[in-house]
């Protein structure tokens, strides 16, 4: 009976590694982005599906102590790699219209602010509700790094480098 109890152990073991190894190497990992258009602020439309480059998609609202703070940091990475890639801050739709509009005229941030008037952003990326929540989004349209909770800059300024590497 001991043997049969080894047997049955080493046998879910090796289904729990095969598993593993199937998730880790032929899964879509964070899965693909949602077929979201937005409009930049330079006026040129992005397909989140299918950039043309990478974007990092921030969802934050005004109330938000922690998406506030993370703004200029947003505006730094933004500055510093430049063209490399976009940045889509999307607030939330409970923030205020007003309450929005007022908080970036009065901090033009690099990058493009869009409203998500009625929800369907924040639903399309999997019903988003807290906020910050980042997305960044490769070139092919696979979501490549996600996060509740202020970005880790580092860690994306390294992704957006080797993402493109032509700039």
């Amino acid at each position: 009976m001991q043997n049969i109890g080894g047997k049955l152990f080493g046998a879910v073991v090796l289904l729990l590694l095969a598993a593993l190894i199937y998730a880790t190497v032929f899964s879509d990992g964070l899965g693909s982005a949602p077929q979201v258009n937005v409009t930049t602020s330079s006026g040129q439309e992005i397909s989140l599906n299918k950039p043309m480059k990478p974007v990092l998609v921030n969802f934050w609202a005004t109330s938000c102590p922690g998406c506030i703070a993370e703004m200029p940091d947003l505006a730094e990475m933004k500055q510093e790699l430049g063209d490399r890639f976009e940045i889509v801050a999307v607030s939330m739709d409970y923030d205020p219209q007003e309450q929005v509009e007022k908080f970036i005229a009065a901090n033009p941030y690099p990058f493009t602010f869009v409203m998500d008037k009625d929800g369907k952003i924040a639903k399309a990326f999997g019903d988003v509700l807290l906020t910050p929540t980042s997305f960044l989004i490769a070139p092919n349209g696979k979501i490549v790094y996600q996060q509740i909770g202020e970005v880790h800059f580092a860690q994306v300024t390294e992704r957006i480098k080797q993402m493109s590497p032509q700039f």
